[in-house]
């Protein structure tokens, strides 16, 4: 995780102070400064069906750095306004989508970084709330699952939570820490193997053996 603590924000405009263009060009309602950027889509022209622009120059980086026209964009309302419209569609691709247009951005690995976790209630009622780094908070359950698969860039298994519309969030080390102290040794019921699990929402959830997470947290896992 970089200093900025996967927020995506920047001192200084130049371009990527362009991204409040961008967004009005979308629809979507400019936050104000200060403001939460979680302002609903507003304004502009309204067509049967979004006006397909093409490839822009925004990406997200590995560390939830969201960058437009090669600069991180210095506001983290409008990264968060941003966050509100993006969708992973069925081949993989990224877009923004608002009823006014949409737009492929490029992402370098998972959408969102989780940030934080808390534990509540008690008992078969408790249940893991995860947050990310645009603030939104998700639930450990049955809708939302962890999921280890490789990461692009090393090929290492990594927990990723899903998080809806087709998008997924890392977990960051510092939570992968405290998820890993919050888990027991349970027998898996498909393979039989012994694995760390964890109770969340009247469910299981699997993280993996025991010597695979010792070896993830030496290396450092979800950086």
């Amino acid at each position: 995780m970089s200093a900025n603590d996967g927020k995506g924000t920047a001192a200084g405009g130049g371009p990527a102070a362009g991204g409040t263009e961008l967004a009005g060009r979308l629809g979507l309602g400019t936050p104000p400064a200060g403001g939460d950027g979680t302002a609903a889509a507003e304004g502009g022209p309204r067509r049967k069906g979004p006006f397909f622009c093409g490839d822009i120059d925004m990406r997200i980086a590995r560390d939830g750095t969201w960058f437009y026209l090669g600069t991180p964009i210095g506001r983290h309302a409008l990264v968060k306004l941003f966050s509100t419209v993006l969708h992973r569609d069925a081949d993989g691709d990224y877009w923004l989508e608002t009823p006014v247009e949409k737009c492929r951005i490029q992402v370098e690995d998972a959408a969102y970084i989780v940030t934080a976790m808390r534990v509540e209630g008690t008992g078969r009622d408790a249940r893991i709330v995860f947050t990310t780094n645009v603030e939104a908070e998700v639930p450990l359950d049955d809708a939302h699952p962890l999921v280890l698969r490789p990461r692009p860039d090393s090929g290492d298994l990594a927990p990723y939570l899903t998080v809806g519309r087709g998008l997924e969030a890392l977990l960051g080390r510092a939570v992968y820490y405290q998820l890993v102290d919050l888990a027991d040794i349970r027998r898996h019921p498909d393979t039989g193997a012994e694995v760390l699990a964890v109770e969340s929402a009247g469910m299981t959830h699997y993280l993996g053996s025991p010597e695979f997470e010792d070896d993830r947290i030496a290396a450092g896992a979800g950086r």
